[in-house]
């Protein structure tokens, strides 16, 4: 089960690297949802040079590669990431939405994507349904740093689903308001100055950042101007930590 692995975990989390930041402005935490994957190493090499920790959400999506993110393709590539330092959490396994509870211990999971439709998700199908990333990292990562938490995909989450995972030992963690750094939105409205002025300008202590290693949608990638954006929150005197086990509130 997801929790007996999870305290399996405890050792490798206390293993991880030492991250030199600076300190002064507070602590922000960056997490990074799976997403396309097209700017995946670009990212990763701007938090590599910076020595920066994110915590990583993980779900089965298509890829600008063909395969999917939890293919073993990308085995590489999660690899990489766990001996960095990096910390890993679920996504759910299919990147469904939550729509709506449908009674005690039931809640609606259905799919944005034509053709694939819903179900309703029981304590046990919700609790496999947020196991099933998790195992398929560990296939390709077995000492990966796990964390209990849990992020509902666009952050909708229901009561039910709130609870029900509580029961699996997870607890969700979206991201705080001025922490949505914007890689979802249409570049043409949202350009990238725009963008990084508004992180640079807006973003204080304690924020819950969140990004994903790609968006397909958005044919400018903020990954083009994630670099200036983290050396400006470091010069800002910020410094970057990993969420802790129970999350932040």
């Amino acid at each position: 089960m997801l929790r007996r692995g999870l305290l399996g975990a405890a050792g490798a989390l206390l293993a991880r690297p030492v991250f030199a930041q600076p300190r002064g402005a507070g602590t922000l935490y960056l997490t990074i949802d799976t997403g396309w994957g097209r700017e995946a190493e670009q990212i990763a090499a701007l938090l590599r040079e910076r020595q920066i920790p994110a915590t990583l959400f993980l779900a089965d999506e298509p890829t600008f590669r063909g395969d999917r993110s939890l293919g073993p393709g990308w085995a590489p590539f999660w690899q990489a990431r766990a001996a960095e330092g990096h910390a890993f959490a679920s996504h759910t396994w299919r990147h469904w939405y939550f729509s709506g509870d449908t009674g005690r211990d039931r809640v609606r999971f259905a799919s944005r994507r034509s053709g694939e439709g819903s179900e309703v998700l029981t304590p046990a199908t919700l609790c496999a349904e947020l196991e099933h990333p998790i195992q398929a990292l560990r296939a390709m990562v077995p000492h990966a740093s796990v964390l209990p938490l849990w992020r509902a995909p666009g952050g909708r989450v229901t009561p039910n689903a709130i609870r029900m995972a509580r029961a699996c030992g997870l607890t969700h963690q979206g991201w705080t308001s001025g922490g949505f750094l914007g890689d979802e939105l249409e570049s043409a409205a949202h350009p990238n100055a725009a963008l990084l002025s508004r992180a640079l300008g807006g973003i204080r202590d304690g924020e819950v950042l969140v990004m994903h290693w790609g968006v397909r949608s958005r044919r400018d990638p903020m990954a083009n101007v994630f670099g200036a954006m983290l050396d400006g929150l470091l010069h800002r005197g910020f410094r970057f930590a990993l969420l802790p086990p129970q999350g932040i509130g």
